[in-house]
C-alpha cells in the first residue's frame, strides 16, 4: 500500500531570527521544511541527498525518534531481536560497538559521508535510523512497505535529558535549563517542534499499524518483556513458545537494559569513529522516568502542559 505523501516546503533553507541568537547551540539550528534542523545536515545537503537518492526496500527496518527519547535503547533491542540467531549475547557486536554504529543514522551518518551511497548490497533486513520527522522522509520510504519503529518519551524528561546531553556534546557548561526549556516550548529544538514530530508518526501508526509502530519509553520501562515481544512481532521476528519458555526474551531484555549497556566498556570509555559525539558515555546518563520533577518548576510544567494540550488537541495522543 502506498503511504500518504506529506507535502514538503521549499528545499531552500529558511533561517529564522533564532539562528542569530547568542547561544551557540541555537545558532546551529535552521528552520528547514517546517522543522528546526541542525545546520550541519543542511550545509552538507545530507537530508536532500537522502530524500533524493534513498531507495527503500519492503523489508527495511527504520528506527525513528526525536533525540533523547530512548533511541539508543530501542536500537539495541531491534539489533538483538533481529540477530538473535546469528549471535549469542556473549559475542554480539553490541559488546564492542555502540548501538548507533550498528544501526546508523541516514541523515547524520550515511548521507553525510556519501551523498549517493550504494546501499543495495547490505544484507536483508537493512537496519537504518533517523531523527527526521515523518514528512521529511524520502518518498521511497512512504511508498514502500518497510517497517518504521518510532519511540517517544514524556517531553518533560526529553527537555532535561536534551539539556544535559547538549551541554556535554557542545561544551556549553553555562547554558541554562531555562534557555533550553524556552526553546523547547517555542518548538525551536533539534528536529522539533516536538509535537509535530510525534504527531507525524502517531497519525501514520493509526493509519498503517502494520508499517509504523508507535512506542513509548515509559511503557518499555514499565513492562519491558511485553513491549519487547510486541516489538519482535511487529518486526516480523516473533519469539517462539520455546524461546519464551527458555528465557530468551528475558535474557535479551536484561542484556539491552540501560544499566547493562551503560556498564559495557565500549560505552564507558569508547567513542564512535568520525562522530561529533566526544564520548559514548554521553548516551547513558540516568534513564529514569519522571526525573523532570527534580529539575522543572511546577510553573514550567504547567506552561508546557498547556502547550501540549493545545498542540495535540483532537489527535488522541496524550502524555502523562
Amino acid at each position: 500500500m502506498e503511504r500518504k505523501k506529506s507535502s514538503l516546503a521549499s528545499s531552500t533553507p529558511n533561517i529564522s531570527p533564532s539562528a542569530a541568537a547568542s547561544n551557540p547551540y541555537t545558532q546551529g539550528l535552521i528552520q528547514f521544511q517546517g522543522f528546526w534542523i541542525p545546520s550541519r545536515h543542511i550545509l552538507t545537503s545530507s537530508i536532500i541527498s537522502f530524500q533524493k537518492y534513498f531507495q527503500a526496500f519492503d523489508d527495511d527496518i527504520i528506527v525513528a525518534s526525536k533525540p533523547k527519547a530512548g533511541t539508543t535503547w530501542l536500537k539495541a533491542l531491534v539489533f538483538t531481536i533481529i540477530n538473535r540467531h546469528s549471535y549469542t549475547l556473549s559475542n554480539t557486536p553490541l559488546n564492542s560497538a555502540n548501538p548507533h554504529q550498528l544501526i546508523p543514522f541516514l541523515e547524520m551518518k550515511i548521507y553525510i559521508e556519501n551523498s549517493n551511497p550504494d546501499l543495495s548490497k547490505i544484507p536483508s533486513p537493512r537496519l537504518f535510523s533517523t531523527h527526521l520527522p515523518y514528512p521529511m522522509l524520502a518518498d521511497s520510504v512512504k511508498r514502500s512497505n518497510c517497517r518504521i519503529v518510532y519511540i517517544t518519551r514524556n517531553p518533560f524528561d526529553i527537555v532535561v535529558s536534551s539539556w544535559h546531553f547538549t551541554r556535554g556534546v557542545h561544551n556549553l557548561p553555562d547554558w541554562s535549563l531555562e534557555d533550553c526549556f524556552g526553546m523547547f516550548c517555542r518548538g525551536e529544538e533539534g528536529f522539533g517542534p516536538f509535537w509535530d514530530h510525534a504527531l507525524g508518526y502517531w497519525n501514520m501508526s493509526m493509519e498503517e499499524p502494520s508499517n509504523v509502530l508507535f512506542m513509548r519509553y515509559e511503557e518499555l520501562k514499565e513492562d519491558p518483556m511485553a513491549q519487547t515481544k510486541r516489538l519482535a512481532e511487529f518486526l516480523g521476528f516473533p519469539f517462539s513458545m520455546e524461546e519464551e519458555k527458555t528465557g530468551v526474551v528475558n535474557q535479551i531484555v536484561d542484556f539491552c537494559s540501560f544499566n547493562n549497556l551503560k556498564d559495557l566498556e565500549v560505552n564507558k570509555t569508547g567513542k564512535m569513529p568520525r562522530s561529533f559525539i566526544p564520548s559514548n558515555k554521553l548516551f547513558f546518563r540516568s534513564g529514569k522516568v519522571g526525573d523532570y520533577v527534580n529539575n522543572l518548576s511546577p510553573a514550567a510544567v504547567e506552561r508546557l502542559s498547556n502547550i501540549l494540550k493545545e498542540k495535540l488537541s483532537g489527535s488522541g495522543l496524550t502524555f502523562n
